[in-house]
């Protein structure tokens, strides 16, 4: 049997709503997060007020009283942390700025971090990692070193 043309927009419709309804009780029904769990939103949203300059930047440690020269740091915009260094494979961690105050959160430890310096051309941190405060001074990495 032959549905009437003018029947289409119901069905479109239909079909809309019971996609938007399966996709709203999926997110509804997602399990709750554990404490201090952040999602993806999270760190997008935590970042949202970081001073910019020092993300979306290849870095690389000129000095620091624990850091090996060389090592790079990526502070990317979406709240993820990559550091690499010389000989070591790269790590993932996180970072986010939130109410004047940056944290890093390397092989699972979250550490309150400050901007000592933010020029172009320097960006000075002092992390309050567990012990003696680290201080490191990044410089933006040589082009060839970001590909």
């Amino acid at each position: 049997m032959k549905r009437p043309k003018r029947e289409w927009p119901r069905v479109l419709a239909a079909v809309l709503f019971t996609s938007l309804m399966v996709v709203a009780c999926h997110e509804a029904g997602a399990p709750p997060k554990q404490k201090g769990e952040a999602s993806v939103a999270d760190a997008v949203a935590a970042t949202l007020e970081a001073p910019r300059g020092f993300e979306d930047r290849v870095w690389r440690v000129s000095e620091s009283t624990a850091v090996a020269p060389g090592t790079l740091y990526a502070f990317l915009s979406d709240g993820t942390l990559l550091v690499t260094a010389p000989g070591n494979k790269p790590s993932l961690g996180a970072w986010a700025y939130e109410h004047g105050s940056l944290t890093m959160t390397e092989q699972g430890q979250t550490y309150p971090t400050e901007i000592l310096t933010l020029k172009a051309d320097e960006f000075r941190i002092r992390s309050h990692n567990p012990g003696t405060p680290v201080d490191i001074t990044l410089r933006p990495a040589p082009a060839a070193l970001r590909t």
